[in-house]
């Protein structure tokens, strides 16, 4: 999974992996100092409060977030422990008679015209998934995430796309921020700190175990290449601070609370959407992540550093997805599908599929898009076998991909 994410990341700017991948990401003495000389062990199921230790129930949780007007709640895309903690942050507030506001990585601010439909009941869940065309924003399963728009619903929390277009933030890495055009600038904030040790010392660690293989993305990449990625991460970060806070405060209400669903790794350290936003709001904010007990491999998660999150919340450790994910990373091409990259342990790689392949179709549908691509994907389960179809040179392969769990 780390490799189809940064490849995407090398070829279309997309953020870093959603959450730590490693223990060494947990445990790093960057961030906040007060804190940053200091550990703690997850354990499970409990909030622990990184200021002084207090282990909280969720009960307790939106008492401790009282005046905190900015809270980012991050989440590993495909793990449904992570999305129950954030549905859970949520109607604890809630409960507690703050009026919440949520943000959301997955849609750019071109799109808010959706989420507004769904704030105010005009479409039904399928119409919403079906016109807001989620799949092409994002390719996460939507049932991943279906719970807290049921919740943003009943309470009366409207929903906000926070981020900026793809396409704007791989501009940023392409020609940096002197050179963009008035369109690309929207959903870009007016000024985006990409001046932190402690932040590029994050951002080079989720990729540390790429760089002792070869045959990565990441071997061989120059100073320039990572400056020009840090520059897009921290773009994608200023973007999600700038617009959330921008929608907080046009709210006008004291007692609303923003709540920013997002990748662990733009909430890590306080150094990503946080950091951003230090230099315009001045409202108190707050960080939680969900913490996993268990490393992709079975080892214990023995420490995370205090200055990793305000508080982390310990949940089981995930070997495999609920949701069945192929491990491809897509591109539309010359009106075709094409494969970026296809991680070698994933289960397309297992069954041959490769980079270049060119997908023209899935269980003999027709495909040409993302959006067509993901929602079939969306629609598998554990124990299927999927067909595709892929053009390979001059060759036109069948290749079947079995869907299991090791």
């Amino acid at each position: 999974m780390k490799k189809v994410v940064f490849a995407a990341l090398v070829a279309l700017a997309v953020s870093i992996p959603s959450t730590a991948v490693a223990q060494g990401v947990f445990d790093l003495p960057i961030g906040d100092p007060s804190r940053s000389g200091s550990t703690l062990r997850p354990a499970l199921d409990v909030i622990v409060a990184t200021a002084d230790g207090a282990e909280l129930t969720p009960a307790q949780i939106a008492e401790r977030l009282e005046g905190v007007r900015l809270l980012l709640i991050g989440e590993s895309h495909t793990s449904m422990d992570f999305h129950r903690v954030q549905d859970r942050v949520v109607r604890a507030l809630q409960d507690s008679g703050r009026r919440v506001l949520i943000g959301l990585e997955m849609f750019p601010v071109t799109e808010q015209a959706s989420l507004d439909r769904w704030n105010d009941g005009t479409w039904s869940e399928d119409e919403f998934v079906t016109n807001s065309e989620w799949y092409r924003h994002w390719g996460y399963n939507w049932l991943y995430y279906r719970d807290i728009f049921q919740t943003a619903r009943s309470g009366n929390s409207p929903m906000f796309a926070v981020n900026a277009p793809r396409a704007n933030v791989s501009a940023v890495r392409r020609k940096g921020f002197e050179g963009l055009t008035d369109e690309e600038r929207t959903g870009i904030p007016p000024h985006v700190d990409t001046d932190d040790e402690d932040h590029f010392t994050l951002f080079r660690s989720y990729f540390d175990d790429e760089e002792d293989d070869d045959s990565t993305h990441t071997a061989g990449m120059t100073d320039e290449q990572w400056q020009g990625m840090f520059a897009a991460q921290c773009t994608w970060d200023g973007a999600m601070a700038w617009n959330a806070v921008q929608n907080l405060e046009a709210d006008n209400d004291p007692n609303s609370i923003m709540v920013v669903m997002v990748g662990s790794g733009h909430v890590a350290y306080g150094l990503g959407i946080a950091r951003q936003a230090q230099g315009y709001f001045n409202g108190k904010v707050a960080t939680l992540i969900p913490v996993p007990m268990e490393e992709e491999d079975g080892e214990p998660i023995e420490a995370v550093r205090g200055s990793y999150a305000d508080f982390v919340w310990g949940v089981p450790g995930e070997t495999a997805p609920l949701y069945p994910s192929l491990g491809t990373s897509l591109t539309e091409k010359d009106g075709g599908l094409s494969v970026l990259f296809s991680d070698p342990e994933s289960l397309a790689g297992k069954s041959g599929i490769t980079s270049g392949d060119r997908i023209t179709a899935f269980d003999g549908w027709e495909v040409a898009d993302k959006l067509t691509f993901n929602r079939l994907v969306a629609d598998l389960r554990w124990g299927d076998t999927v067909r595709l179809t892929v053009a390979r040179g001059d060759e036109n392969l069948e290749i079947a991909i079995p869907l299991r769990r090791e």
